[in-house]
């Protein structure tokens, strides 16, 4: 009987972390101090820390591409797993900008873009699970964009243009630094 309760409650917890969401609802630290860069792996070169003097959307965008592969983990924001909101917050910290670590926070933050006007670095938002905000990417230039998709996937490239993001896709925004690398975008009330 010990052993049914058991995998009763282990049957119902897995479910309930895929409908959960692309990050957890408790919103962390809203701006973290930048994590150290990630530790090479064997046979590959360490992430360059950039100057957050300014904002360079090609390098915001090449830091995402350099994380392709590392696996989905829910609530995660660090190089052993990502969430779709820990990956933006960690790559954008590697370049001197804080970002609240939930999707619908980082939603509100920076300027905002037309989906047809996106620069490599943009952030890009979703509607996966009803009618609230609930996905982000960031932009790496055509309709292209590095995302933590779900549970069953690892850090990768998809396409604004493909059906299913394409039809969620709600918005974006443009996070940028001031000087010294002060945030010169600012929270939405």
């Amino acid at each position: 009987m010990q052993w049914r309760a058991g995998r009763l409650v282990a049957g119902l917890a897995v479910p309930a972390l895929i409908a959960s969401g692309c990050a957890p609802k408790s919103p962390r630290a809203a701006h973290p101090v930048p994590p150290p860069p990630p530790a090479a792996r064997p046979g590959t070169t360490p992430l360059p820390v950039p100057s957050p003097e300014f904002r360079d959307g090609y390098a915001i965008a090449r830091t995402a591409l350099a994380l392709r592969g590392i696996p989905y983990r829910l609530g995660g924001s660090d190089t052993t797993g990502f969430d779709c909101s820990g990956l933006v917050q960690y790559v954008f910290a590697l370049h001197g900008l804080g970002l609240p670590r939930v999707v619908r926070d980082q939603y509100r933050y920076g300027t905002a873009v037309e989906l047809d006007r996106l620069e490599p670095g943009d952030l890009v938002f979703f509607e996966t699970q009803g009618s609230d905000v609930s996905h982000v990417g960031i932009a790496i230039g055509g309709d292209q964009f590095v995302h933590a998709p779900n549970a069953r996937g690892v850090v990768r490239i998809s396409r604004l243009t493909s059906g299913y993001w394409g039809d969620r896709a709600v918005g974006a925004r443009r996070i940028t630094a001031g000087p010294r690398g002060t945030q010169s975008a600012t929270l939405l009330p």
